[in-house]
């Protein structure tokens, strides 16, 4: 199992994303944005710490405007779990390691 996060585009998000066999923390990011980088730290570990039961894939929104609009992305740092479909929860902006991580265990638990 790949322990790292994944970089994706649009044209992979059908495969890499819908057709997942596990939840996906989509990771919307932006390289001019500063408080993305500041998120960065938070995915990694979150990669490597739910890596048996979640797949975390990072996508940048600049060149990929048919997933931002699709989960309607308004700003950067943005976070979308979901499960096939199923959008299980929605986080705009930054947040800490320790938020991430409550709120992949609250909804992990129920997947």
């Amino acid at each position: 199992m790949n322990k790292g996060v994944i970089t994706i585009t649009d044209a992979e998000f059908e495969t890499e994303v819908l057709q997942a066999e596990q939840p996906v923390l989509l990771y919307f990011w932006a390289s001019w944005c500063g408080p993305c980088q500041l998120m960065s730290p938070a995915i990694n570990s979150a990669a490597a710490t739910y890596s048996d039961r979640l797949k975390i894939v990072k996508i940048e929104v600049d060149p990929n405007p048919k997933a931002v609009k699709q989960y309607q992305v308004e700003g950067v740092p943005a976070l979308r779990l979901i499960q096939g479909d199923k959008l299980l929860t929605s986080v705009e902006g930054v947040i800490g390691k320790e938020k991430l991580f409550q709120i992949l265990d609250e909804k992990l638990a129920s997947c």
